[in-house]
């Protein structure tokens, strides 16, 4: 939540859209930014989407909740979310815990499978001026995926903010599209 206030879009998002949204703080804490944006939450457990829509109407917010994979089945964003804000499951797991109830933390090889599926369509979901803010773990290897954002899919990425949480170590990217990109 504070490297959403400590790193303010400017003009404010038109569409704001969170996935994994868990509990919906971080949504209903986005709509509390930014009031005018529209803001959009997924989680493919339906108790952690009926959680978001709580947290948004226990704070006088509106959020619309969309039950689903990442960011599948939401059709028209393709190019227009201006702030996109993504808190995986990042929990270094074998794969075959990446699916189940274990999906809300576990991430698979280097904690990266759900990161590295939802890459390209963090990619194609984000507007040219766009801002993707991806929450990790060191174990997976954020530089990396910095790299392999640009490299693959046009986004740049730089880490703004890390800080020890209990036994993890906790850092932020902040992803832009590249400008070549962004033009087209």
């Amino acid at each position: 939540l504070d490297t959403l206030e400590l790193h303010p879009l400017s003009p404010p998002p038109l569409l704001s859209l969170e996935v994994g949204a868990g509990s919906g703080v971080v949504s209903t804490f986005i709509k509390t930014l930014y009031s005018s944006s529209y803001t959009l939450a997924v989680d493919i457990n339906p108790a952690a989407a009926r959680a978001t829509v709580a947290t948004a109407r226990a704070n006088n917010k509106v959020v619309e909740v969309v039950c689903g994979d990442l960011a599948e089945g939401i059709g028209g964003l393709q190019g227009k979310v201006d702030l996109l804000v993504f808190n995986p499951p990042y929990v270094v797991t074998e794969s075959s815990y990446v699916e189940g109830i274990e999906a809300a933390w576990a991430g698979g090889v280097n904690g990266r499978e759900v990161i590295d599926r939802f890459l390209p369509t963090a990619a194609k979901l984000l507007a040219p001026s766009g801002v993707f803010f991806l929450l990790g773990i060191r174990q997976n290897k954020p530089l990396e995926i910095c790299e392999e954002a640009e490299a693959g899919f046009g986004l740049t990425g730089e880490i703004v903010a890390e800080r020890k949480a209990g036994i993890e170590r906790l850092w932020v990217i902040k992803f832009t599209k590249t400008d070549h990109h962004a033009q087209g």
